[in-house]
């Protein structure tokens, strides 16, 4: 098991003026573990190159923010590059974040 280090990016809504509500990214660093490593190929037929998906989850070591927090995670920083966290097991004291596709920043509902 491999360790890990890095940023676990949050999506908070915050009003920015009176009655303006907007969504912002917190950032926040955490240490943990590498429990799967794996990567996959996508195929769309519509696209000429392929996707790349990786399949890892990190055991990370939360704190109270994190704990707090859990649903807002998008994002996980890995080898230079923003992964979308696509679910999350809460398992007290760790948090083991699954991530998928490359993150674009792209607020999705």
């Amino acid at each position: 098991m491999a360790k890990y280090c890095g940023i676990v990016g949050f999506m908070e809504t915050v009003e920015t003026s009176p009655g303006v509500w907007t969504e912002q990214i917190t950032e926040r660093k955490y240490y943990g573990d590498l429990v799967r490593n794996r990567k996959r190929f996508e195929n769309v037929a519509s696209q000429i190159n392929e996707n790349l998906n990786i399949q890892n989850e990190f055991s990370i070591v939360s704190d109270p923010y994190a704990n707090q927090n859990f649903h807002q995670i998008r994002y996980v920083e890995y080898m230079g590059t923003k992964w979308k966290v696509t679910s999350v097991d809460v398992q007290f004291p760790r948090l083991t974040l699954s991530v998928g596709g490359v993150y674009n920043g792209e607020i999705e509902t």
